[in-house]
């Protein structure tokens, strides 16, 4: 009965961990439509997209820390409501600014919801073998999530207005505020440490001035205007350099750093970055080909781009099968050089043809199915070399890794090809959506040739990304067979869970 109920909990954990991936993804599709009814300019645009992941990704340490000072499953339910009326927030929202705000608030309770589902999974499952297929299933579920985030939204897009794609949170939240009590156990360490206000607020400013910076360094055309991002980016560099000295010196930092001298535990940091950042940008490149160069609509578009989410859920469930034929390092590295090659062949799509579509859809397959042992065996690894009572700190530096690495595939590789594209150009075009909307008040011809070199110019753009996320793959792979296995010492006593039921 216990382990039914455990296993029952787990089922309820998908409910946020679905919810909080689907929001990254599902603006993918909406975005030209709200941008449209809302009037939003071009950086408000990526404002309105951007906003949620930055947040989650500046908050979601805090929030590891504060929940296992206050309780996991308090948290929880904390942020499962906050979510379920903020989503309503934003799907009634009348002007840019409300839905950014709206947004930006959906991030903090999703910053709460991330570590506190992947830190009660360590409560709910002594067994390092049942803890370990939880965490492959909660990987799973997390990509699964980002994977249907787009087709949902297609669905509802061809039937409903765009604030429908926010809507659909309302209800999975309402589950997770009745069953969660009931099926939940709670955790709370009074050795957790006090929450460092100063920390948070460091923490959270160099962040969002990083990106900030990044962001308007790549949309601002002017030389004049590119001051004031510039120095965004450098004071959020400095402060988060005093961050880092900060968590250096306290006694209980809200940042554990000294986890990074764990060799195998900083590798996977870094690969679940950098893989977040490639995968980012790689799909950000598909959903626009297949929409504006393929021509397919916002929901076949979605169903096309699927096999991106459901390859990483397939990963993430094999993994531990694989695991136990090979060790875990040589699994990941395994998984990774895949993705390289899977990342390789988007290099030979071409702008239309026969080949292009199922190249592509190979390519995207390939590219995710590698990096499941990544996410679900490096996601086991960081959890498993701390004790419980630092589990919440130890999944929110595992989340803020994966939150992190997407938002900024966003913020880089996409101003990257967005270079690319108007070079391709001649400068003559700044987006691909931009030449299909002018073509239309071509004479036929005219707008015949626009498209045509615009599409070329977006092809080669993909080309690029493509050849990137290989390399950033085949590095983490070396990176990830140069660490040495982690000294296996001996876990602190789990909490039972029919005790902690309270």
């Amino acid at each position: 009965m216990r382990v039914n109920r455990a296993w029952l909990g787990l089922g309820v954990l998908m409910l946020p961990t679905l919810l909080v991936a689907m929001d990254m993804t599902a603006l993918l599709l909406a975005l030209p439509r709200l941008s449209a009814d809302l009037g939003a300019t071009g950086v408000e645009q990526l404002w309105i997209s951007d906003s949620y992941g930055f947040m989650v990704a500046g908050l979601v340490i805090t929030m590891g820390t504060l929940g296992d000072r206050i309780g996991r499953r308090r948290l929880l339910m904390i942020g499962g409501a906050a979510f379920g009326v903020l989503s309503v927030v934003a799907a009634f929202a009348t002007g840019p600014l409300t839905l950014i705000l709206a947004r930006a608030l959906l991030g903090v309770a999703g910053a709460t919801l991330a570590p506190s589902t992947l830190a009660l999974i360590t409560n709910m499952f002594r067994d390092e073998r049942q803890r370990g297929q939880a965490i492959a299933i909660w990987a799973t579920c997390q990509f699964t999530g980002g994977a249907l985030g787009p087709v949902l939204a297609g669905f509802l897009l061809q039937h409903f207005w765009w604030g429908a794609v926010f809507l659909v949170a309302v209800p999975a939240m309402a589950v997770l505020l009745l069953a969660g009590p009931v099926l939940l156990p709670e955790f709370r360490s009074e050795r957790a440490g006090r929450l460092d206000l100063a920390s948070v607020g460091l923490s959270l400013a160099s962040v969002l001035l990083m990106i900030y910076g990044i962001k308007q360094l790549t949309v601002e055309s002017v030389r004049e205007m590119q001051v004031v991002p510039a120095v965004a980016l450098v004071v959020g560099a400095a402060l988060g350099f005093l961050f880092v000295r900060r968590q250096l010196r306290l006694e209980t930092p809200l940042l554990d750093l000294r986890l990074l001298r764990n060799r195998p535990f900083t590798a996977v940091l870094v690969a679940l970055v950098f893989a977040g950042l490639a995968m980012a940008g790689t799909g950000l490149m598909v959903t626009q080909y297949l929409q504006s160069v393929l021509g397919f609509s916002p929901f076949a578009s979605a169903v096309l781009f699927a096999p991106m989410g459901l390859g990483v859920a397939v990963g993430t469930m094999a993994a531990p099968a694989l695991a136990r034929r090979m060790k875990q390092p040589t699994a990941i590295a395994v998984g990774l050089v895949g993705s390289a090659l899977g990342s390789l062949l988007l290099v030979g799509v071409g702008v239309g043809g026969a080949s292009a579509l199922p190249l592509v859809m190979t390519g995207i397959a390939v590219l995710a199915l590698g990096t499941g042992p990544l996410f679900a065996l490096g996601t086991g690894l960081v959890v498993g070399s701390v004790p419980p009572e630092r589990a919440g700190s130890a999944a929110s530096m595992s989340e803020t890794g994966n939150y992190f690495g997407g938002s900024l595939g966003f913020a880089l590789l996409g101003p990257v090809a967005a270079v690319v594209y108007r070079s391709g150009t001649g400068g003559t075009s700044d987006s691909l959506a931009g030449a299909v909307a002018a073509a239309r008040h071509l004479p036929a011809d005219q707008g015949a040739e626009l498209l045509h070199t615009a599409r070329a110019a977006f092809t080669t753009a993909l080309h690029v990304t493509g050849v990137i996320a290989a390399l950033l793959f085949a590095g983490l792979a070396v990176l990830v067979l140069t660490m040495r296995p982690a000294s296996r010492t001996a876990p602190a006593t789990l909490p039972d869970y029919e005790a902690t039921r309270s």
